[in-house]
């Protein structure tokens, strides 16, 4: 339960720093080298979309063993993650991960990528302790 009411957190927070930041999301997500212009925006609303919808989820239900909002974190973490382990690779200078917008800029290196892979690690425990606490389907009932 603390681990989806910090991750709801810090996911909301990302959104509402992208949200205020949105004219800005796609320049900073071309920065990236895979998306530029009309593609970048779409990219930039589905993140922000998703960090909303899992970031509001797990704040407000943060005892909800639903799936829903754990698959949609984990897409948003394999995202951002992808994003910054292939700019990484081909050394491109990031000079602002995104990641809260214009705010809390810091330099894509190697602390972002460590940071990106604790965000999965969390992924795979929310969706461990998701998929062990929903009751099986197939078990005989009494």
């Amino acid at each position: 339960m603390v681990l989806r009411l910090v991750l709801g957190a810090v996911f909301t927070g990302m959104a509402v720093g992208q949200l205020a930041s949105a004219t800005d999301m796609p320049a900073l997500l071309g920065a990236y080298g895979l998306v530029h212009g009309f593609p970048a925006a779409v990219l930039t609303a589905g993140l922000i979309a998703g960090e909303l919808v899992c970031g509001v989820w797990f704040l407000a239900r943060p005892r909800s063993g639903a799936l829903a909002p754990v698959w949609v974190y984990t897409a948003v973490a394999l995202v951002w993650s992808a994003l910054a382990v292939q700019a990484y690779a081909r050394r491109l200078v990031v000079d602002n991960c995104g990641c809260f917008g214009n705010h809390l800029a810091q330099r894509l290196s190697w602390i972002v990528l460590a940071q990106d892979g604790l965000i999965l690690l969390y992924a795979v425990l929310l969706l461990r302790s998701a998929r062990t606490a929903r009751p099986d389907s197939g078990a005989a009932r009494p």
